[in-house]
């Protein structure tokens, strides 16, 4: 193995990198080397995030060869006699975008920097740069870097733009581009198949005219250049917000990291963006609305195909369908999203599971006959008279049953976007969803089923929500069920915002919720199943607290900070979890944690790092002093509750309970004495082993303590606390004093009102609970 493929920087005459090395940036931030898309065996060269978090990490933000790409393992990086960058493989050299560097006239190397730029330059025999020759951020791809520019240099004519890929698995051009106007104006314009599709309007007052939110996005500081020498877009940001960066869809939406489109939202569905030009389509769709749903299964009938050599985006497909009037349904030609293919109605679909089915687009109008719209107003009279009539009888009888329909109804259209429709076997109902959804539709027939009818002999435990049972579907898939007591006055709101938040939210420290029901009365949610339980069960029971020794705690300290992160950063929203706590972390077979309960989480705008509510929520002990008595809530808030939360499980203590030494203190407070006197050791669980690191332990009883200190602005962040967790070698602040940390302190006074507080000295036999005023 080469050692120095393992370093940021290659030399003119060093060993080639070969397929399986890779460059890694100075701090580890940013790794290059080859890869292969899902469902594919060419191999490209890629810069890729190389973070804590891996949300980001397979996601390539740069690529070499886009359009040229290897078809085996024999490729290779290296700086050739010339001082050019080359890839070269068994067959020779291939084109890439390294052939746009000049030829260095002394020694040359290239350099992966911490910002994600691959950096060719010339070095003088002393060793010193000469000058730059080429940058990979001069030539982007789909990938929009701090630092990296979008428009135009009018010197050199060069043009800095970005291209979307072809399609998820495919990294080579597609039919999207974003860049500066051609024509000068200050404003950007997205292409599609070379034809103006977005434009951003004139920038003014720190903003364009149709993207206003850009100029505030995640902490980014965007900035537009205009001089006689060049006119472009760029932007920064803080060291700590690494992992920020926009890109263009293949959809031609321009996306903000992993979240939901910033701007340039064009297409046939869904509202449009300001900025979008119209789009022309046949006078046969001039008086109908129509869209596109797919299904998955097999087609026996040839259609037309298009692009034989697979150059086309599913995007293109579609708009050539829209462009046919005899066009009925459309799909891609290879698994890997491309190519065309269109059919007429005249056509066979088998729906199956089978993973080498085709993802088909079937065409759906809102045309309706013209005669029904006469029979209608004929008819109008007598049909408004007879719905009053029975509106009103079952409004009635809603009322007795205590029943509130519209309630229902209005829930289901808000989650319309989010649940797939099932029937009690599994197959999509006839009305099926415009867009693709993620959490699926259970029949109560089916979960009856699946708990023998919520048997007492499968209820897990009960809470706020109501009870929650385990069950198991036909396939043999353990599942866990909660449902929506019927006499509960709350958890609507919590039930709705659940199914709406997780759906948009994938990460291994997240429990998966696998779908829903709502019928009637019923309202519950499907999650998987976790043996283990949760975190409360393992930490505070004395039968199983001995089975969870340093090593468990630390994966489960370290994967529950990774959750929060990915939570308040690298999420697709912006959210914050208001409920952080033991209990509200479940326990997989491997003992790995995940975050459950998103009822009342909170989802923050790009712009926004805090809010004021009217509506406090969550648990008393583990919230923040400034939410819990102003009602202010931001990232900090979870970072309290994870501090909270960080101390129970070194010490195996409850943080509402109250341990006495002269004065009352809860868990916080006892903390908070034991450091301020050099004993804090003497907060380790006493059933863990001699063996454990004690300065594992004590780094982590210090971070509880930053994370719990009374001003939010001296908390770290959740970027802040992962770092300290897993970097041993960085020397830690002292902790200021933290909030709440003694029962009778006045503003704790303020803030809650003393149930059940003994006056001897005792671990567990005390409750406070504090009321929001």
């Amino acid at each position: 193995m080469n050692p120095a493929a393992y370093a940021d920087t290659i030399l003119q005459g060093q060993q080639p990198i070969k397929d399986w090395e890779s460059l890694y940036s100075a701090n580890k931030l940013f790794r290059l080397h080859f890869f292969s898309p899902r469902n594919s065996n060419s191999r490209y060269l890629g810069i890729f995030y190389n973070l804590p978090s891996k949300s980001l990490n397979d996601e390539a933000v740069w690529v070499a060869n886009r359009n040229t790409p290897i078809q085996d393992a024999s490729g290779s990086l290296m700086i050739d006699t010339n001082g050019k960058l080359k890839i070269t493989y068994s067959g020779g050299t291939i084109p890439s975008v390294f052939d746009s560097s000049p030829i260095a006239s002394i020694n040359s190397s290239a350099t992966l920097q911490d910002d994600g730029n691959f950096v060719l330059t010339e070095v003088n025999p002393d060793g010193s740069m000469n000058r730059t020759l080429w940058q990979s951020f001069d030539y982007p791809t789909d990938t929009f870097l701090p630092g990296m520019k979008l428009g135009v240099n009018f010197r050199t004519g060069h043009r800095w733009s970005l291209t979307s890929w072809i399609s998820k698995q495919v990294p080579s051009s597609g039919s999207f581009t974003i860049g500066g106007d051609p024509n000068g104006t200050s404003q950007l314009m997205i292409w599609w198949q070379g034809n103006v599709y977005w434009t951003s309007g004139i920038w003014r007052n720190g903003h364009f005219d149709n993207a206003p939110k850009l100029s505030n996005y995640d902490n980014a500081r965007f900035s537009y250049i205009s001089n006689e020498n060049e006119k472009y877009l760029t932007y920064s940001v803080n060291k700590s917000d690494v992992g920020t960066h926009l890109k263009i869809d293949t959809v031609g939406i321009i996306t903000e990291g992993q979240a939901a489109a910033s701007f340039g939202v064009c297409s046939l569905s869904g509202m449009l963006d300001a900025g979008c030009l119209k789009r022309a389509y046949p006078q046969c769709w001039k008086d109908d609305d129509f869209w596109y749903e797919s299904k998955t299964g097999h087609i026996f009938d040839d259609g037309y195909r298009f692009d034989e050599n697979y150059n086309m985006s599913l995007f293109d497909c579609q708009d050539k369908c829209a462009q046919n009037c005899s066009c009925f349904a459309y799909a891609s030609l290879t698994l890997n999203g491309t190519g065309c293919e269109i059919w007429s109605k005249d056509l066979s679909f088998y729906t199956s599971g089978s993973p080498m089915n085709r993802e088909v687009y079937f065409l759906q109008t809102g045309r309706a006959r013209k005669w029904w719209i006469w029979l209608i107003a004929s008819l109008s009279g007598i049909l408004l008279l007879a719905f009053s009539i029975l509106c009103y009888f079952v409004q009635r009888k809603l009322r007795v049953k205590g029943i509130n329909e519209a309630e229902t109804r209005t829930l289901l259209n808000e989650l319309e976007d989010t649940i797939t429709p099932q029937s009690q076997y599994g197959k999509p109902r006839d009305k099926q969803d415009k867009k693709l959804k993620q959490v699926y539709f259970y029949s109560i027939e089916s979960i009856a089923m699946a708990t023998n009818n919520f048997a007492a002999a499968n209820k897990l435990g009960e809470g706020g929500f109501g009870p929650v049972y385990k069950g198991m579907l036909p396939g043999g898939q353990e599942i866990a069920i909660k449902r929506l007591s019927r006499n509960s006055g709350q958890g609507l709101r919590e039930f709705k915002n659940e199914i709406l938040l997780i759906a948009k939210l994938q990460h291994t420290n997240l429990v998966r919720l696998l779908g829903c029901c709502i019928e009637g009365q019923e309202k519950i949610l499907v999650y998987e199943y976790m043996p283990n339980k949760s975190l409360d069960f393992s930490l505070f029971d004395s039968s199983t607290r001995e089975l969870l020794n340093w090593t468990q705690r630390m994966n489960i300290i370290d994967g529950v900070a990774q959750g929060l992160l990915y939570l308040h950063k690298y999420s697709r929203l912006k959210v914050v979890h208001r409920d952080l706590k033991a209990s509200n972390i479940l326990l997989d077979h491997g003992l790995n944690p995940k975050i459950s309960d998103f009822g009342m989480a909170k989802i923050f705008g790009v712009h926004e790092s805090e809010a004021n509510t009217n509506r406090i929520v969550g648990t008393y002990g583990y919230m923040s002093p400034e939410y819990a008595i102003k009602g202010i809530v931001s990232m900090k808030t979870d970072v309290f509750s994870f501090g909270v939360l960080l101390l129970e499980i070194v010490s195996g203590k409850k943080n509402y309970s109250s341990y006495c030494l002269e004065r009352p203190l809860n868990l916080i407070g006892y903390a908070w004495e034991l450091w301020m006197e050099g004993r804090v050791l003497e907060l380790m669980d006493s059933r863990l082993d001699n063996s454990s690191p004690k300065d594992e332990i004590r780094r982590c009883i210090n971070v509880g303590l930053l994370c719990v200190q009374d001003h939010p602005e001296d908390r770290p962040s959740m970027t802040d606390v992962v770092y300290m967790l897993t970097k041993d070698t960085v020397k830690l602040p002292a902790p200021k004093q933290p909030a709440f940390f003694i029962e009778n302190g006045a503003r704790a006074r303020e803030a809650k009102r003393e149930i059940s507080l003994e006056k001897n000295c005792t671990n567990e036999l005390s409750l406070s609970v504090m009321e929001a005023r």
